[in-house]
């Protein structure tokens, strides 16, 4: 039953349990597509029956990450899967428990909003947002924002951070930007904005009927 009921592992050379870093950022690129399809689905479409699965299976899957163990969470288990044949990189557990806990709560929190109460609420989309953003950073840039929160509140006990924050006192020469770097940056990331707005401003209008967009979904109904 301990073996079962535990949080990290304990590999020779680190003093705390630790977990495979490579294995949670390839669970959260996992989880990141079906957020963002069922965010898109429920925003563009109105329809949120895919929300109210995925938030549902969001919600277990933490749930067992955290209290039983996550070894057997199911989207941990399959981005075990995906970078099996690449070396671990080993972090500290605490700090992505801790992580994991705010990614519980903001998932209970959905749960209660879409799934047992339907509140029709901007705070929903803004936790989806935050869900999507922490989830991207965590995939996309090895960034996990809860544990940079651990390290602020627990500065002296936090060891063995992603991407070794908490040892790293100075960048290397190849980490820094220069200015023309950062103009070049900016200025195509404001050109695509441009772009992007301009292509959606001048599309067709393929508007549809009230009646024909949402049929018999629950958003419709006036009492939701």
């Amino acid at each position: 039953m301990k073996t079962f009921f535990n949080f990290g592992e304990k590999v020779e050379g680190y003093d705390i349990p630790i977990l495979n870093e490579r294995e949670a950022r390839a669970a959260a690129g996992i989880l990141l597509v079906f957020a963002l399809t069922s965010f898109f689905n429920s925003y563009l479409l109105h329809d949120f029956r895919f929300t109210k699965i995925f938030v549902t299976v969001f919600m277990i899957d933490f749930f067992i990450r955290i209290f039983i163990n996550p070894r057997f969470a199911p989207s941990l288990i399959l981005g075990r899967m995906a970078v099996r044949h690449q070396k671990p990189e080993y972090v500290g557990a605490p700090q992505k428990r801790f992580a994991w806990g705010i990614g519980f709560v903001l998932a209970v929190v959905m749960f209660f909003i879409i799934v047992v109460f339907e509140f029709m609420t901007p705070i929903k989309i803004a936790i989806c947002l935050l869900c999507i953003f922490f989830l991207f950073s965590e995939s996309a840039f090895g960034i996990c924002v809860g544990c940079k929160v651990y390290h602020l509140v627990y500065k002296k006990n936090a060891k063995y951070c992603p991407g070794e924050v908490c040892e790293m006192h100075m960048q290397a020469p190849i980490q820094k930007t220069s200015l023309p770097e950062f103009i070049i940056a900016i200025t195509f990331l404001a050109v695509t904005g441009v772009v992007t707005y301009t292509a959606f401003e001048n599309k067709p209008d393929n508007t549809v009927t009230h009646e024909m967009k949402c049929g018999a979904q629950m958003k419709c109904q006036s009492a939701k």
